[in-house]
């Protein structure tokens, strides 16, 4: 990848030369640092977008299948599933 452009930021000079002083120890430019944190940002939003997409869907899809009458209410749902705990907790099949 091509590196043509510059790209300068403001911060505080104590965080500047702890930053300084972090990639000096490992002996490596302040420059690939940043370039690792930037592409690691990038990746993290696309995956926070991706799954908001996601849950969007699944949302969705809920919501349809409940307006098709393919859905339970959450009445419904927890009476079922008291009945199931209750069945496990007395030790019933």
């Amino acid at each position: 990848m091509s590196k043509e452009a510059v790209f300068t930021m403001k911060l505080e000079a104590e965080l500047r030369a702890d930053f300084m002083a972090e990639v000096a120890s490992e002996d490596r430019p302040a420059s690939q640092v940043m370039r690792e944190l930037m592409r690691g940002y990038i990746e993290q939003r696309r995956q926070a977008r991706e799954y908001d997409e996601y849950l969007r869907s699944k949302i969705e899809a809920g919501r349809a299948s409940m307006r098709a009458g393919r859905g339970r209410s959450n009445d419904d749902v927890e009476a079922v599933f008291a009945a199931r705990r209750n069945q496990v907790a007395t030790g019933q099949s």
